[in-house]
């Protein structure tokens, strides 16, 4: 069934309480429209729909009308050009595709949207995992979302494609937050947390000839990403490569940046980089 949502257990509740008594239906131009059955709202109320679904979370991303609830990753332009390198990708017949840190599911849509007969969006925060959920259901795509720590809730699985734009921003101190806002970003000291996770791991869920398409900031080394899927067994190389100026994220930090040698005086910006590997 078009739109079909799956969620873990404890997932379930949040998304039950999130939209319970509310019917989702897609109009025009993916606009997310919302009806609430007769006890909850009269019909024809002038302010029915700012009492009965939350309006105010859903925003105009790159183009496209996504629901974003309060701390899940905005989509920027790491988001857009991991979109772009799904474009590229030759979906074999029935591919599936598994989409890592999926925040609101941006990436996830373009897959499907490229083909994927099967998509499954893993985020470790529940509100991301609803927010993707919306998303592919109010576009009628077959998104599965799985709540859980990178390839934790797929354990087993096999994928035709692999999309990831995990946390890369280098950290000062401490561990990676798993809490709060922070969590979309911060990425320990070096911002190769979940980074080296993702290239050790991502081979044994390949199926022959699968890709993998990571996207990350030059700042935590993209020789070091190269180098560790080569050695999973990897083909691997940059496919795409953009200036980005710091933003409101990486500009605070600049100064303890510089201390660690990780950027160069009077620096202001950084590349972001798409890595693509297959499976030989």
């Amino acid at each position: 069934m078009a739109g079909r949502i799956a969620l873990m257990p404890g997932t379930a509740a949040v998304f039950g309480r999130f939209v319970g008594g509310v019917i989702i239906a897609v109009g025009r131009s993916d606009a997310a429209c919302a009806a609430v059955s007769s006890s909850t709202c009269r019909s024809g109320s002038p302010s029915w729909r700012s009492r009965c679904f939350p309006w105010s979370y859903v925003r105009y991303l790159g183009f496209m009308r996504l629901v974003r609830l309060p701390g899940v990753y905005r989509p920027r332009r790491d988001t857009w050009i991991l979109c772009r390198a799904v474009g590229e990708v030759a979906m074999p017949p029935g591919a599936r595709a598994l989409d890592l840190c999926t925040g609101t599911g941006r990436v996830a849509i373009a897959a499907a949207r490229r083909g994927a007969a099967r998509v499954t969006a893993v985020d470790i925060s529940r509100r991301a995992v609803l927010c993707a959920a919306l998303n592919g259901f109010l576009r009628r795509l077959r998104v599965r979302v799985r709540c859980g720590d990178l390839f934790a809730p797929v354990t087993g699985e096999r994928f035709d494609l692999i999309t990831a734009n995990p946390p890369y921003v280098p950290r000062a101190r401490g561990r990676p937050r798993r809490h709060g806002r922070a969590l979309a970003w911060d990425a320990g000291p070096d911002g190769r947390a979940a980074v080296d996770r993702i290239c050790a791991g991502a081979a044994d869920l390949l199926t022959p000839g699968g890709v993998l398409l990571l996207v990350h900031s030059d700042l935590c080394g993209v020789g070091r990403t190269l180098a560790a899927l080569r050695a999973a067994g990897l083909r691997a190389a940059v496919v795409h490569r953009e200036p980005e100026r710091f933003g409101p994220i990486i500009g605070p930090r600049t100064s303890d940046l510089l201390a660690r040698g990780l950027i160069e005086p009077g620096q202001d910006r950084d590349d972001l980089v798409v890595i693509r590997a297959e499976r030989r």
